[in-house]
């Protein structure tokens, strides 16, 4: 009992997995993500085709056709980064996947890369969602960066602390 009294809040970070404009997700032109069904989070319109790995975790998904990306960290948040909005329609093309289920992930680490215009072409959008999948079952409140624009790891996206 006394532990949780005087145990110090901790705060833990997401960083931008990718450099683009920031969207809130509210304003994602699809459902499944503006109405949260996914879970919290936030989205990005990128600049490049770079994805880089926002937590220190591990691989716990990586869609068969390879537009988005589960990981966990290791104190069990689950973020799904999912590359443009329809892009399952793409059956993989455009998309080169640098990592597979299970493997151990630092921040910064490559995870995939993208041919930015290709899924401009091909895809409803190239807004990309950065959403934390379990988070009505974890105990923290969000915080989401008040930047318009994020730097891939050098911009801190979504700040976790217990509530």
């Amino acid at each position: 009992m006394l532990k949780r009294l005087f145990k110090k809040e901790k705060i833990k970070t997401i960083h931008a997995p990718l450099s683009g404009k920031i969207i809130p997700l509210e304003d994602v032109p699809d459902p499944v993500f503006s109405q949260k069904m996914m879970g919290e989070g936030v989205a990005i319109q990128p600049h490049e085709g770079k994805v880089l790995s926002p937590v220190d975790g591990e691989v716990i998904q990586v869609i068969k056709t390879k537009h988005a990306i589960g990981l966990q960290t290791t104190d069990g948040v689950e973020v799904l980064i999912h590359i443009g909005l329809e892009t399952v329609d793409l059956k993989g093309e455009g998309f080169n996947v640098h990592v597979a289920t299970g493997d151990k992930v630092k921040v910064g680490q490559s995870l995939m890369e993208f041919d930015l215009e290709f899924i401009r072409q091909h895809a409803k959008s190239i807004i990309t969602p950065v959403v934390i999948t379990n988070s009505n079952e974890i105990n923290q409140s969000f915080t989401v960066t008040n930047n318009q624009e994020v730097k891939a790891i050098e911009s801190i996206l979504i700040t976790l602390s217990n509530q």
